[in-house]
């Protein structure tokens, strides 16, 4: 595109414009952009094409009309480009707004309530914790004086030094209802005697016989 033609798109920028396609749709738009190879964009774009009849129904074609909204047409399918409308006028919020006259007040910081902080110092709420929120308060950090007191005595167990709680046996004695170990329940002979109503152990005489004679050292007993 030459430097003619791109100074006269210039002058549509914003303007309403009509784009014709090469399929027959028109697209109606706030003209906002172009480059060299024609590539439109539009804003707030509207498309308009024409439908042929259903049968049974008049031959006339029918216009159709959809919103596109914010949309970019390529320039290959662009066919003519003809002005809509002008573009809209100024809301009043551009150069000329009028200015409000400068009264005789003048401007502070505003706060939430709190005094401005003296120079050198940290503003309130910034210097570190708030008393009694979100740390200990400045008594609790002071170091507190040592106290000294006479070591305590405590108590023994009841009946001196090694004996045992009351009714537990004392140690080395069995608990209360069990024989003390080596020692057969009631009713059964000591170990090494044969249980009652039989005869003595093998090598024993019969109660009441002359004793036996022993071998010599070496040698095993009778049988």
């Amino acid at each position: 595109m030459s430097m003619s033609k791109t100074s006269k798109m210039l002058q549509y920028v914003n303007y309403r414009m009509r784009v014709t396609m090469q399929d027959g749709r028109q697209l109606v738009g706030k003209f906002m952009a172009f480059d060299r190879h024609m590539n439109l964009v539009l804003a707030d774009a509207e498309e308009f094409r024409k439908a042929p009849s259903k049968k049974g129904q008049s031959e006339e074609e029918r216009d159709l009309r959809r919103s596109l909204g914010f949309i970019l047409i390529r320039g290959e399918n662009v066919i003519s480009l003809t002005v809509e409308g002008p573009p809209p006028p100024d809301d009043g919020r551009g150069k000329n707004a009028s200015i409000a006259p400068v009264g005789p007040g003048t401007g502070r910081a505003a706060g939430r309530g709190i005094a401005a902080p003296a120079p050198g110092q940290a503003p309130a709420g910034l210097g570190g914790p708030a008393r009694g929120v979100g740390g200990p308060t400045p008594g609790m950090m002071q170091p507190r004086p040592q106290v000294s007191a006479a070591p305590v005595q405590y108590g023994g167990p009841p009946g001196g030094r090694g004996m045992p709680p009351p009714g537990m046996p004392p140690p080395g004695m069995p608990p209360p209802g069990m024989m003390p170990p080596g020692m057969p329940p009631p009713g059964m002979p000591p170990p090494g005697m044969p249980p009652p109503g039989m005869g003595p152990g093998r090598g024993m005489p019969p109660p009441g016989g002359p004793p036996r004679m022993m071998p010599p050292p070496g040698m095993p007993p009778p049988r």
